[in-house]
């Protein structure tokens, strides 16, 4: 009978019930798509900026935390032994050395201050490469020993758009860097290529060379570095990870009584994860705003269906059906009239987020947001989830209303206008 009910929607072309069941159906099917769309957008960007996160830094640092709150860095020893006690910890996937500097580029209009990373030859350039805009990474040297001062570099650098604007670089010129210590040291090096990340903690601080430069500038010995950076399996890893690698640093201190510490990436960029957590709780805040829409709807749109059908509930009565027996003939129809709607949400939802993964043609301001168009990820659990939800959500709040069928008396009811 709900079937029915459901099939001659329409019908009636002066029934009040034809517009009342078009915006519940309008209701459920905005309330849907606005969820699907924040879910995919939210899991789009948290991917995108995640993506960016561990391409260009790593998903642990091992260091010396008096890095952090100085201006130069304090290198940590990494022999062989133990770099290679590392790599054989559950869920690691690879292990490099990594040099840093802080120094300033300057140019004869302009300066600015940069933090001047060295990578090592068989870093994986995956992330970086893909973000070069022009030129190419510079060449990573082995890791020869410093003391042997058998060479110098390759002289070469990436540095980032941003710096590129501000400086007035551009691809092929020559731009002396000057390094701070007891005394001013002078480098001059060749831009090799320009990169953008869209990520201002990066594009604004650092300039990549190869770790041999870096290694030499801070006059270091042979296995010392600024830090280890440890990628990993898979980010959600990291909570397994982090204990081994305190356990193992615990029992095994640096012999020359450097403090070495792990520091997992979402400790070390904290405020980019903290606004990555502020976005799962607007999602969460316009889902259940969107449910409550889709059932205030519905709940209106079933007292209309109640009202206008008032005689057949009282025939259905009068023949003996039960009161539990037409409330679930008229939750029955909700539930049809609530699909419809999921219908409709899913093919807007999935149109305008397919066209924006396509064409990505809605723009965002990259210094805030750190892309330039709205990423979105389309997952069909989250989306089935979402329906799944939306319709038991949305029936069950359809139950109270419907106990208004156990007030209905036949013998009125058939007689009601």
């Amino acid at each position: 009978m709900a079937r029915r009910f459901f099939r001659h929607i329409g019908d009636e072309r002066h029934s009040a019930s034809n517009p009342t069941i078009t915006i519940a159906t309008a209701g459920v099917a905005v309330g849907l798509a606005v969820m699907i769309i924040t879910v995919g957008v939210i899991m789009g960007f948290k991917r995108e900026v995640m993506s960016k996160v561990r391409g260009f830094a790593s998903d642990i640092e091992v260091l010396d935390l008096r890095s952090l709150s100085s201006p130069e860095s304090f290198p940590v020893t990494a022999d062989a032994d133990y770099l290679a006690d590392l790599e054989k910890l559950s869920g690691v996937k690879q292990i490099n050395c990594i040099a840093q500097k802080m120094g300033m580029l300057k140019t004869s209009d302009s300066f600015q201050g940069i933090t001047l990373k060295g990578l090592p030859a068989g870093y994986d350039t995956t992330f970086i490469a893909a973000a070069i805009t022009d030129g190419r990474m510079p060449r990573l040297q082995r890791k020869i020993s410093t003391d042997t001062g058998t060479d110098n570099g390759s002289n070469e650098i990436l540095i980032s758009q941003r710096q590129a604007d501000d400086l007035g670089l551009k691809v092929g010129d020559r731009v002396f860097t000057y390094f701070f210590e007891e005394t001013i040291r002078m480098r001059r090096f060749k831009v090799c290529g320009i990169y953008c990340t869209n990520m201002g903690i990066f594009d604004k601080n650092f300039v990549i060379s190869d770790f041999q430069t870096v290694a030499i500038l801070n006059n270091w010995k042979e296995n010392q570095c600024s830090s280890i950076e440890v990628r990993l399996d898979n980010l959600n890893e990291i909570g397994k990870v982090m204990p081994s690698m305190n356990a193992y640093h615990e029992a095994h201190p640096d012999p020359t009584a450097v403090p070495r510490k792990p520091l997992s990436v979402k400790d070390h960029y904290m405020q980019v994860f903290s606004w990555l957590e502020l976005l799962d709780t607007n999602m969460l805040v316009i889902i259940f705003l969107m449910v409550a829409v889709a059932g205030f709807t519905m709940i209106s749109g079933l007292l209309i269906l109640i009202l206008e059908r008032i005689q057949t509930i009282g025939i259905l009565k009068a023949l003996g059906a039960t009161n539990t027996t037409i409330r679930r003939i008229f939750l029955n129809f909700a539930a049809f009239i609530t699909l419809r709607g999921l219908l409709i949400g899913d093919i807007i939802a999935l149109l305008l987020l397919f066209a924006q993964k396509c064409w990505g043609f809605i723009h965002l301001d990259p210094s805030s947001y750190y892309v330039d168009t709205v990423p979105v990820e389309i997952s069909i659990l989250a989306i089935v989830l979402l329906n799944v939800a939306t319709l038991t959500i949305t029936v069950l709040a359809l139950v109270a209303p419907s106990f208004m069928i156990s007030r209905v008396q036949p013998a009125k009811a058939i007689r009601y206008e």
